[in-house]
């Protein structure tokens, strides 16, 4: 049986205005000197700066407990860790482990991440045009991260070196668990296992306001041997994102995700539900999406790229899903911009075909079926591949799609993209796409429910 250790036997004391980050670090040390156990967190409100968890150690919250951070950046030393895609330095994570096995956060209590204070620093920062670090801690994370400085960053402000913390990661682990719980108020993206293996998500609660900036609720970061089971994610950004490196960088570190399992998730407010990218330079591969429901999300199942972050995305299946007043149930886009440099941008956004090398990103074998998607807001879909690296084999089986009668987004609002015009017809958008329509049923629709434009092959199968 695992030994447990409560906080309360090494001084931290409840109520959420004392700091008790000596006593939950002292449990922790206890449990590491006798080779793992449980650090208990009774019910109450406790109040804490970093955690980090080691081998065999499990981190319970009691039902009605809640872990609450502190909001000071200058409390979370840099450490060498992954961020929007590139390895560098960045903030300590507010509970961390890495290099641990065999590690987790359950229960039925709530670690809040105290984001606000973050959110609006990094609103002033967005508002002033800060283009470098000015605080002590940026200062601190720009001396250590040097060439790194100039990696575009995917919106969070890398250019700052405000390099938020997330709310729990996990950092070449093996073997991670988390049940029960809900995490909340996360400074940047909520729950990021990046490097790590064996990973169960059970049960869990996500929750962030929906315009915090960059808190995506889980970033599933060139890791293996993932499952993700009856999770609800209602958050600021992406809902469960998949990535693996982006640029030079992560084509070289050759890093996949790959062997993920999504299944019974609920996701409400969020950019998109189930994502791929735009972070993909590892590759992403054998992901499986069953049985899940979409609530007012953005778009649904959404794929984004676009060159200069490479990497091959295939074989995904996402079969059974349920949408309700998304913008757009599926988009595939590799014309993706947020983040990219103004400089950059005519490569980037060319409709013209460009050499096609390691930083190509391609796209491929990818099954929707069995999908049901009502009063959706923007258009029935956005799927745009390049020129130079059309989307290979894409299948649509038993889909029903219908536009809302009311209350309708731009066409445009389908994706973030640039460089390509926008069509005024709210059906199914197809560019530089192969890909099979077997039972595609759009309905609402004024013009025609798909629309192929350069660089198409599509493919409808007879039915008796």
């Amino acid at each position: 049986m695992d030994s447990t250790f409560d906080i309360r036997n090494f001084g931290a004391t409840p109520g959420g205005a004392a700091d008790c980050s000596e006593a939950i670090a002292a449990a922790v040390e206890a449990a590491r000197r006798s080779a793992g156990g449980i650090i208990l967190v009774p019910a109450g409100t406790w109040l804490s700066g970093p955690i980090e968890l080691g081998d065999d150690m499990t981190l319970l919250l009691e039902k009605g407990a809640t872990l609450r951070f502190i909001d000071d950046p200058e409390r979370y030393d840099p450490v060498e860790t992954r961020w929007e895609g590139v390895s560098c330095y960045a903030m300590h994570p507010l509970v961390f482990a890495r290099g641990a096995k065999n590690v987790g956060i359950c229960g039925e209590g709530v670690l809040d991440g105290n984001g606000a204070s973050w959110w609006e620093a990094h609103r002033r920062k967005k508002a002033d045009r800060q283009s470098g670090p000015v605080a002590a801690i940026e200062r601190r994370l720009a001396a250590l991260n040097g060439a790194t400085l100039d990696q575009p960053s995917g919106g969070g402000g890398r250019e700052t070196q405000f390099l938020r913390p997330p709310l729990a990661q996990f950092l070449s682990c093996d073997g991670v668990t988390l049940r029960g719980v809900t995490l909340t108020n996360s400074p940047f993206w909520t729950l990021h296992p990046v490097f790590s293996t064996r990973i169960l998500i059970d049960n869990i609660r996500i929750q962030n306001p929906s315009d915090a900036p960059n808190t995506d609720g889980i970033d599933v970061d060139s890791c293996t041997d993932v499952r993700i089971v009856d999770t609800l994610v209602d958050v600021g950004d992406d809902c469960i994102a998949l990535k693996s490196g982006s640029g030079p960088r992560g084509v070289a570190e050759n890093r996949p995700t790959r062997n993920i399992s999504i299944s019974g998730c609920t996701f409400l407010s969020g950019h998109g539900g189930v994502v791929l990218g735009s972070e993909t330079a590892g590759g992403i591969e054998n992901v499986d999406v069953l049985n899940c429901r979409f609530i007012g999300t953005d778009r649904g199942i959404r794929m984004k790229s676009r060159r200069g972050r490479g990497g091959i995305v295939q074989n995904l299946s996402c079969r059974n899903l349920v949408m309700e007043r998304v913008l757009a149930p599926l988009t595939i886009n590799l014309y993706y911009n947020c983040g990219a440099r103004a400089e950059e941008a005519p490569a980037l956004f060319s409709e013209a075909a460009a050499p096609v090398t390691a930083l190509t990103p391609k796209f491929r074998n990818i099954t929707i079926a069995n999908l049901v998607a009502t009063d959706c807001r923007s258009s029935a879909g956005f799927v745009v591949g390049l020129p130079e690296s059309p989307i290979e084999n894409m299948r649509l089986e038993n889909c029903r799609i219908s536009i809302a009668a009311g209350d309708l987004a731009p066409v445009g609002h389908a994706e973030m993209y640039e460089g390509i015009a926008t069509p005024q017809e709210r059906g199914l958008r197809l560019r530089n796409a192969a890909c099979s329509l077997d039972g595609l049923i759009v309905e609402g629709c004024a013009g025609p429910a798909w629309r192929a434009e350069e660089g198409c092959a599509v493919f409808e199968p007879a039915r008796l």
